[in-house]
Order: C-alpha cells, then structure tokens, then sequence
C-alpha cells in the first residue's frame, strides 16, 4: 500500500498536460492537492534546549533573553512590544543535525553548500530494534539492508535511509551522550548503502555512528564527500517504506554541523502525524499561558 502511494505520487508529477505551459507549471500544485494535502507529518526532530544530550568535548550551550546593547536590559514584552532570544552555542553539532562532510575534511562542502536538491526524498527505515534489544551495542549490517529489501523491494537510489534502533527514547536525558555500548551502523552497511544503493545518506538517533574508537564509519562518510543525519527522533512512528522526507536547516556559512528539522510526509491512511486542516495554521491558536523566561531552566516555557 505504501509503494503503491508513492507511485500515484510520482504518476501526478509526469502526467502530461495536453496544451500550454501554464497547464504544466500547475503539476506539483496538483500533486499538493491531491496527494500532500492528505497526507501525514510526523516530526521526526529533537527539540533543542540547554540540556539536551551532546558530547562532553563541546562543552554546554545557553541562551538568555536578547538585550539592548544600549542600556543593557533584556526587550520586554510589556516595554517594548517584543522579546528575542540571545542564544550562546558551544557547537553546531547539538540536536537532530545534519553533518556536510567539511566536519572532517576541509576541501568538502559545509552546511551551506549542500544543494537545495536535498529538501525532499524517498524515506526508507530500517529497524534494528529486535537485534539491539539482546545487544545494545549492534551496527545495522547489509544482512539487515538485503532483509529489508526482500520485503519492500530495492531501496530508491537518492533516497535517505534512517536506523531505527529506539535509542532516542531516553531523550533528552543528559546521560545519554556518555551511554556505552550504542546503537550504531557498520562501515559495510554504510558503503553498501553508498556504492550499491547510491543513497543520499543516512541517519541514526544516536549522536554518533557508531561506538568503534576511532568512529570508522563517520570517518569514511564526512572523508569521502557523504552527508549524514544524526540525533533523529519517532522512526517508531513512520512506516518502513513509502513515506517522504522533508528537510530543513540553517544556512551557516562555513558551518560543519546543521541544526536540523526532519519531518516525514506519510501517506494519508497512516496512523501517526497530522494531515493539513486538522490543527490551526493561519493564524495560528492563542495559548492559555504565556511564554515567559524560566531561570532555573535557561529557555522560555509556558
């Protein structure tokens, strides 16, 4: 069902209008009313805060409320009519990111060089869940590639292939990012996944790829020209096969890590996400309780 709704999409977007132009600027218009209108988005991003997860090496990020370098007092809502929000960031790498390859080698492209070409893909999961649950810290093998594919097929060239390992569901414990063993994917099943599959990239929930000591696997990807996703959340929530991946991140120049937003577009009968018109947009709903600044947390909360 989930192929099948991936190839109606597709079959929108060739379909050939029968006179002008105009008629065939309108096909992805169409594809959007008949096809992602209905579907579901499921978030598949962290939310960042000051005590999220990272490595101890970066050391801690803060935020504080934005301050007028002329008085040196924080905007007020009451005051000035706005606030904003002055963030101290130890790295580029915190959070669902999006690693360019400049991370490790300089002569690659930095998160803002990526092509715009990456914004929407085929999303393929592969779930490693039943063999982590016995082994903390099991890599996705080919083996588990070629099972995958002997149920749902080849996987789509370009495509971005996310590990589910549901290592993310202790998140945003601090603890997490010094937990030994971890979930990770194999250099095999990376350069498979590269050389046989041709794949965009990939991504897992933990912070790193894999838990060998001189990280192999993210060694060969960020040296060889290959992107990778990391810190991604809810693949528990997607289906394995037939569903889209749209993306999203800062346009640093010459950053070596990217904030990332991942959401997936599912099909319309799939049982988790929201589809357009279910929830408020334009304008968006009023809360109940204002955002205000928290002290002892160092963010805004409601």
């Amino acid at each position: 069902m989930r192929r099948l709704w991936f190839l109606w999409i597709m079959m929108i977007l060739l379909e050939g209008c029968a006179s002008s132009s105009s008629c065939m600027d309108s096909r992805l218009w169409q594809a959007y009313e008949q096809v992602f209108r209905k579907a579901r988005y499921v978030d598949l991003t962290h939310t960042i805060t000051p005590s999220i997860p990272v490595w101890s090496g970066f050391g801690k990020s803060t935020c504080g409320p934005a301050e007028d370098p002329k008085t040196g007092k924080p905007y007020t809502w009451s005051s000035d009519g706005f606030e904003a929000t002055r963030y101290m960031l130890a790295t580029d790498q915190f959070g669902t990111q999006l690693d360019p390859p400049a991370h490790w080698n300089p002569y690659y492209p930095a998160i803002d060089e990526l092509p715009p070409t990456f914004a929407v893909r085929p999303l393929v999961v592969i779930s490693i869940v039943d063999q982590v649950s016995g082994n903390p810290g099991y890599s996705l093998t080919v083996d588990d590639i070629l099972s995958w594919e002997k149920r749902y097929g080849r996987i789509p060239e370009g495509s971005v292939v996310f590990v589910r390992s549901d290592w993310s569901r202790d998140w945003p414990d601090p603890s997490l990012a010094t937990r030994h063993p971890f979930p990770g994917v194999s250099l095999d099943a990376l350069k498979f996944l590269h050389e046989q599959r041709q794949i965009l990239f990939h991504g897992h929930e933990p912070l790193d790829t894999d838990d060998s000591p001189d990280l192999e696997g993210e060694a060969w990807l960020l040296r060889n020209g290959y992107t990778q996703a990391e810190g991604v959340a809810n693949l528990d929530k997607v289906p394995e096969a037939g569903a889209l991946v749209a993306m999203g991140f800062p346009k640093f120049q010459g950053g070596l890590g990217g904030y990332a937003r991942f959401i997936a577009i599912c099909p319309p009968d799939w049982k988790y996400g929201v589809s357009v018109g279910e929830v408020p947009e334009s304008p968006l709903p009023k809360a109940l309780k204002p955002l205000h600044w928290d002290e002892e947390r160092g963010m805004r909360v409601r």
